[in-house]
């Protein structure tokens, strides 16, 4: 009941913060209906570009974001019965653009682009991104959560049906897009969209944005966007269905375990079906995901699992609606938990092992301006080798917008076996999580902030099957503050999460300081992160104190100190090193201290190197760690990466001292905007592991693919090969 009790007060605590408006409709961008043509080369020549009202005043957002851009960019749309069209034109000092590759999906930052970001609902919450850089390379993505942080709400893996081209010009490069509204999601009656675009020009070294956004928020931040009125209200598009089979055949051998060579052949795909112009049907039978880029491996010398983004591209479009409850690692649904489970062999040894995914469905989008909803079912075969039943996973989640962009959610996700789970302790015949978020984000993105509540249910009862947290984040332009604070019981078992520590109350206080003093040093400030963990009826378990410096210089190199104290208390015996070394003892507690520094040289240069060494105390011994990476440009055929983790651990007798590795080049090459090839290599001494994965694709119509994919893992002690695999995957996106 206090549990309970604390999580009501930090709720409406919270909710205090969530009013404010903000009037943000200023100069909007008009449509005009055509019914002229459009000819897709860039060069906006067509007369309706001018009939409307565009976009042509950017602010600067670096290297300031008080000043209008000098170099201009202006923006112009039109529509039709089919189409949304974007054109754009790109000013310049020169005609240096910086192109990396012609890869699709590209970052933004370290070379030219124009990104174009649409809100539909107007929630300021959620957007569709589409981008072009001078040499017509596309992007795509869907940004979430108000696009508060690029790294977790920015999902560049969607994928979906448009074109765009680009031309350069003198003094200028342009752009044409034509974006069928099936692609997008929308209300249908609606007259007014949400819109703003970003620019990022590496040859006067600016990035700019049409409507204003402060420094000190994110350039993707959804909370600054201004109106684009169509000339009369859209019409529901017409019959939107898609089917996306696939054909798949390969050869895969296990040499470690002596296994013969299994060749495979499948058949499958997946459909999308628009049930509403804002919700949409997804489908898919027999999946198969092995055109997936491997995950990129780590050195882990912490005691918790590691978290892996998922990259499947059947979960991502509002993925955020399912996956974002909670916090990162209180998380009750964790898509790449189906599909994979635990196990046991004989000897009572835990490991992962894949099991196969018959069939799912996905319902998800926007019900209207308001309210959006998610449901999702899953079915995974059964595992004859280690007596693992089949599972079926069911996710429904209801979102509801308050005040100005704040949300409300609930989310329910059911684990059920279907058969017998008498085997093992692992194989429980039902797992579920029921729980309540409420999001907040104030219309001028000062506040933002959450509070959740989530139970578990199981057939064991315990006294704390729950989970609940808060935070709280201010910033301004001169400092940032912010407060949270999470609490997992002990019998909080979510097994379709991610949840790697159970039983802690932690606190974790932050805040920092902006300086501009201009000059080549464009911002910068110290700060301090705290986060303290305790055990209930024990005590203080953990804490880390890092008190920074952190500085962003006018060439776009970044540079930061840190001085980090920690406490570990452990509870289980631990090998820091994962080298199957002498365990340091249970019961036990460690104060160490370290240095840490990182640099990141100007990304506009071919050759740029990102540096990252740390060194000090560790547990009972000492650490010393070089991480970073070296990148060349070869443009604009690709890149050569080269990134590296050495560490050193010293531990006293009999303890382990030994060095890891982690070595990971990688090639991406692109011969035009269709073909391309990557080889990605990754040693991994901790794992022993030597892993090679070398993937071609040619993109031979709109969304459609060849995929050629070889893999193969070799043993670091003696390079012999552990397990080999080849496949060929072709997938064609057929509209009906």
């Amino acid at each position: 009941m206090k549990n309970l009790l604390a999580f009501i007060i930090s709720f409406f605590a919270i909710v205090c913060f969530s009013f404010g408006q903000m009037d943000f409709a200023q100069n909007p961008i008009h449509l005009n209906r055509t019914n002229q043509p459009l000819v897709l080369d860039g060069k906006l020549d067509e007369a309706f570009w001018s009939e409307g009202q565009g976009a042509k005043d950017f602010w600067q957002y670096f290297p300031l974001d008080s000043v209008y851009n000098e170099v201009k960019t202006e923006i112009f749309m039109a529509y039709d019965d089919d189409n949304l069209y974007i054109g754009a034109i790109c000013y310049s000092v020169g005609t240096d653009y910086i192109v990396p590759s012609m890869r699709r999906d590209y970052r933004a930052g370290g070379n030219d682009n124009l990104t174009f970001l649409i809100d539909p609902f107007q929630d300021r919450t959620n957007a569709f991104v589409f981008g072009m850089n001078p040499l017509g390379v596309m992007r795509e993505a869907l940004v979430s959560n108000g696009g508060r942080n690029p790294r977790d709400d920015w999902d560049s893996s969607w994928d979906n049906k448009w074109n765009g081209e680009s031309y350069i010009g003198e003094g200028y490069w342009s752009c044409e897009l034509s974006i069928p509204f099936s692609t997008l999601r929308f209300k249908e009656g609606e007259a007014v969209w949400n819109f703003n675009a970003y620019r990022f020009d590496t040859q006067s070294n600016t990035r700019s944005s049409w409507n204003r956004i402060p420094q000190n928020q994110i350039i993707t931040s959804l909370a600054f966007m201004e109106k684009m009125v169509w000339e009369e209200p859209l019409k529901k598009p017409g019959r939107n269905i898609s089917v996306i089979p696939y054909l798949t055949g390969g050869y895969n051998q296990n040499f470690e375990e002596k296994e013969a060579a299994n060749y495979d052949f499948n058949v499958g795909g997946d459909a999308k079906v628009a049930i509403t112009p804002g919700l949409n049907l997804d489908l898919t039978f027999n999946p198969d995901f092995s055109q997936v880029e491997v995950d990129r491996q780590v050195i882990n010398l912490d005691r918790f699992e590691v978290f892996f983004p998922e990259r499947r591209q059947f979960f991502l479009e509002n993925a955020d609606l399912f996956g974002r409850f909670g916090e990162s690692r209180i998380n009750p649904f964790f898509s790449r938990r189906i599909g994979s489970a635990r196990v046991e062999d004989e000897f009572g040894d835990e490991f992962t092992v894949s099991n196969p995914i018959l069939y799912g469905a996905r319902l998800s989008g926007k019900l209207d301006n308001n309210w959006r909803l998610g449901l999702l079912n899953m079915q995974t075969a059964a595992e004859s080798e280690y007596d693992l039943p089949s599972y079926n996973f069911t996710v429904a989640a209801l979102q509801r917008k308050v005040f100005s962009r704040s949300n409300i959610g609930v989310v329910f996700v059911n684990k059920q076996a279907l058969g017998s789970t008498d085997s093992s302790e692992l194989y429980q015949p039902y797992n579920r999580v029921l729980g309540f978020d409420y999001n907040i984000a104030s219309s001028d993105n000062k506040w933002l902030g959450k509070v959740f509540y989530h139970q578990a249910f199981m057939p064991y009862k315990g006294n704390e099957q729950f989970s609940h947290g808060a935070r709280l984040n201010y910033q301004v332009r001169r400092f940032r503050f912010e407060w949270q604070h999470q609490y997992v019981g002990e019998d909080f078992d979510a097994e379709v999460g991610f949840v790697p520590r159970k039983n802690i109350f932690s606190i974790s206080p932050e805040a920092r300081l902006f300086f501009y003093p201009g000059g080549k040093l464009n911002d910068h400030g110290p700060g301090l992160e705290t986060t303290v963990l305790w055990k209930p009826g024990f005590g203080k378990s953990d804490h880390q104190i890092e008190l920074y410096w952190n500085g962003n210089f006018r060439n776009t190199s970044r540079l930061r100190f840190t001085l980090q104290h920690q406490y570990t208390y452990l509870f289980d015996s631990f090998d820091p090193t994962r080298s199957d070394s002498e365990e340091l003892p249970a019961e036990t507690a460690y104060n160490y201290w370290s240095f840490r520094a990182s640099y990141n040289t100007d990304r506009r240069k071919a050759l740029n190197f990102r540096f990252d060494p740390q060194f000090g105390q560790f547990f009972n011994g000492y650490r010393t760690t070089l991480r970073g990476s070296i990148n060349y440009r070869y443009q604009p055929f690709g890149e050569i990466a080269l990134s590296y983790n050495y560490s050193f651990v010293d531990l006293p007798a009999p303890y382990a001292s030994t060095s890891l590795f982690l070595i990971g080049p990688r090639i991406d090459f692109t011969f035009n905007k269709n073909i391309f090839l990557t080889a990605f290599l990754q040693y991994n001494s901790q794992s022993g592991n030597f892993n090679l994965n070398t993937r071609f694709q040619w993109r031979f119509a709109p969304v459609s693919d060849f995929f050629l994919v070889y893999t193969d893992n070799y043993d670091t002690e003696n390079f012999n090969v552990k397990t080999r695999g080849i496949v060929a995957k072709l997938t064609y996106w057929l509209n009906l």
